[in-house]
């Protein structure tokens, strides 16, 4: 048992004494855990201060996604208002990840839960206008936090790139998958890829836009890994990512 007083918490433990016949008395032992308690509570309110600042920093992304909104439609250029839009999805996307953090205690991400959401509706927003597929396969499973947000920005550029220039305004598919493998040497890797079955790789080197100039900085600087782009098998894109979850 465990008493607690004036601050001060005790753990008690009884162990009965035996001869052959019977029990003739017992061993008390005594530990104080206060320090012990103590922590594990800064702990509980560490948690619960992380959580919260994580749900307010969604609210208040969610407040700049909804003013980038408000402002794009006031905008009379087409261009203006394209990349207060995309923005806005960017920030939106940011959103969506602390809000999956302020939900649990771990410091790591159910990416498959998060990135279903968001997959789906990076194509829906993309393409209004458009029929457009999404499928899915293959598990990332539990990432930690700081690969999350960088990882959720670069698939959503890149189904976005899919949709807008990869299908060009006529109905496909854009594929994610994920696949988790370990080396040799133990270390685990994350290999994605987002492809489509569009009009494939310009003959010709073109100049990359803000949406890709943003995924190859992601993905060398913040998570430390490489990218590809190929021509699909079956016709279109298909862009691949890897990168080690190895502790940074």
């Amino acid at each position: 048992s465990e008493i607690e007083s004036r601050g001060v918490s005790l753990s008690l433990r009884a162990i009965p004494l035996r001869d052959e016949q019977q029990r003739f008395g017992a061993l008390v032992l005594c530990r104080d855990v206060s320090e012990l308690r103590r922590r594990e509570m800064e702990l509980v309110t560490k948690d619960a201060t992380i959580r919260e600042i994580h749900h307010r920093v969604k609210n208040n992304l969610q407040t700049v996604a909804a003013l980038l909104r408000m402002q794009s439609r006031r905008m009379v250029s087409d261009e203006a208002k394209q990349g207060l839009e995309q923005a806005m999805r960017r920030v939106a996307t940011i959103a969506l990840v602390h809000e999956t953090l302020s939900q649990g205690l771990a410091q790591s991400v159910d990416f498959d839960e998060l990135i279903g959401r968001q997959f789906r509706l990076s194509a829906e927003v993309a393409s209004p206008s458009q029929q457009v597929k999404t499928e899915r396969s293959g598990l990332f499973g539990e990432l930690p936090s700081d690969f999350a947000t960088p990882l959720a920005l670069v698939i959503n550029e890149l189904v976005t790139n899919a949709v807008e220039h990869g299908l060009e305004g006529r109905a496909g598919t854009v594929w994610l998958i994920a696949d988790r493998s370990e080396e040799e040497d133990g270390e685990e890797l994350l290999t994605v890829t987002v492809a489509d079955d569009g009009v494939g790789l310009p003959d010709t080197p073109h100049v990359e836009g803000l949406g890709l100039q943003i995924v190859r900085t992601l993905v060398t600087s913040e998570l430390g890994g490489s990218i590809q782009w190929r021509p699909r098998d079956g016709g279109g894109t298909a862009v691949q990512i890897r990168l080690s979850l190895a502790p940074r």
